[in-house]
């Protein structure tokens, strides 16, 4: 009855037209019409109509981005306003499933089932009813459970360049995950990796409890954007039902990127490296609705393309001002064969006081004590300078160096439970844990 009245209203709600008046680069101008920023206008054009939506207003006319093809278009086309908020599917029959990123599935599966349709915005919790994070969520890595651990409702950057291994070890954690739902988030990917990383670095284990949302690099910037905010609302339902669940987003450069082109696109002014101040509000918009509520929890590994190997590429630095924690890998690393590429020294987590015990502390701590001896220490000794007894640590550290190595080294299908992770590095330094 309730969607038969709103069909009745809907029918019997005046049309709002205008019409286009220029197209110029990636957005197009409407005149003789009013609408909100976030409104919805469907475009007509030659190869069928598209959907384009309201990002910026301009004295007697609106400034819209597409979320199709621009090809077609023509200057005087009538446009509507269509009324229709964006909705998003969510649910359990998800699962499995690849979904673009406006949340239609893109597999080639049968339809939806079992989903819902909810508004593709959202809020972060709020911060007086977010649960304390105390526990940690085991990922299946030797070197991020035990020395950069991540706790249950955490969120943390996974800072590289390119090629140095960002997919792979993304699929690592969503196969290894103790979390029961993973959502996946592909922003900005190329699509020839796209079936390449379901098929075989997520494998059907990984894909059967995930949800996966790919934009690949030539879908519209609203589209791309589209998509970080759709697997965040796919994971905020879950969590809302009370489940612990891991969000991997590739990456949160590309998305920045997106939100580039749509600002300067509306006339804002470039600032930092040519990106707009709206690219820097926007970022704590998304990155702030993972976490923990008071029901469930989304753990969100967000990987973080820094230019040229620097880490204090305006991204990443404003990223990790945000999060909890940086997991950073390195090109000398991979490039030397050592996979994970994972730099302990120069990771961090930010929570890990509150989610391992005094006697774990102590074996990372004297771990990462070992590796901070040797790597200061490298190049006495690889030129034979250094003297035997000079320094206990070094000593050790010289002595354990290869055993530390096959700790730290992990291949991509191996995934080791965390509490043999522990014992493993509790009896590699002598410790308990």
């Amino acid at each position: 009855m309730t969607a038969t009245i709103d069909a009745v209203l809907g029918a019997g709600r005046p049309r709002v037209s205008g019409r286009v008046t220029r197209v110029v680069g990636l957005n197009l101008e409407i005149e003789g019409m009013t609408a909100p920023i976030g409104a919805a206008v469907e475009v007509p054009t030659r190869n069928g109509p598209i959907v384009a939506e309201v990002v910026a207003l301009r004295d007697g006319g609106l400034v819209c981005m597409p979320l199709g093809d621009l090809a077609g278009v023509e200057a005087g086309a009538l446009v509507n306003v269509t009324g229709a908020s964006s909705t998003v599917p969510v649910g359990a029959g998800l699962l499995g499933r690849v979904l673009d990123g406006l949340g239609r599935p893109l597999d080639g599966g049968p339809p939806l089932r079992d989903v819902e349709w909810v508004g593709v915005d959202g809020s972060a919790p709020h911060p007086m009813l977010r649960q304390p994070i105390r526990e940690q969520l085991p990922l299946g890595v030797r070197a991020v459970d035990t020395l950069i651990p991540v706790g249950r409702g955490q969120r943390v950057g996974i800072f590289s360049g390119s090629g140095v291994g960002k997919s792979s070890i993304l699929s690592m954690f969503a196969r290894g995950t103790a979390a029961p739902v993973t959502v996946l988030a592909l922003i900005g990917e190329r699509g020839r990796e796209v079936r390449e990383f379901i098929d075989n670095d997520l494998g059907p284990e990984g894909l059967a409890r995930s949800v996966v949302v790919v934009s690949t690099s030539d879908e519209p910037a609203l589209v791309r954007l589209r998509a970080a905010f759709t697997a965040t609302r796919i994971a905020e339902h879950f969590r809302d039902e009370g489940q612990d669940v891991l969000l991997l987003m590739d990456s949160l450069t590309r998305f920045s990127m997106a939100q580039r082109e749509v600002g300067l696109s509306a006339g804002e002014p470039p600032a930092t490296r040519g990106y707009p101040p709206s690219v820097f509000a926007l970022l704590p918009k998304l990155l702030e609705r993972a976490g923990a509520s008071e029901r469930g929890s989304i753990t969100g590994l967000y990987t973080v393309l820094i230019e040229g190997d620097d880490l204090m590429d305006p991204i990443g630095d404003a990223a990790r001002s945000i999060l909890d924690g940086h997991i950073v890998l390195s090109r000398k690393l991979a490039t030397a064969g050592h996979f994970p590429s994972i730099d302990v020294l120069e990771s961090i987590s930010r929570l890990t006081g509150a989610i391992t015990t005094p006697e774990q502390r102590a074996v990372a701590t004297g771990c990462r004590q070992m590796l901070a001896a040797y790597r200061d220490t490298r190049d006495l000794i690889e030129i034979g300078a250094y003297v035997s007894g000079t320094n206990p640590v070094v000593d050790r550290a010289i002595a354990l160096k290869e055993p530390m190595d096959g700790f730290l080294r992990q291949d991509m299908h191996e995934l080791t439970p965390a509490p043999d992770a522990w014992g493993w590095l509790a009896q590699l330094v002598g410790g308990s844990g």
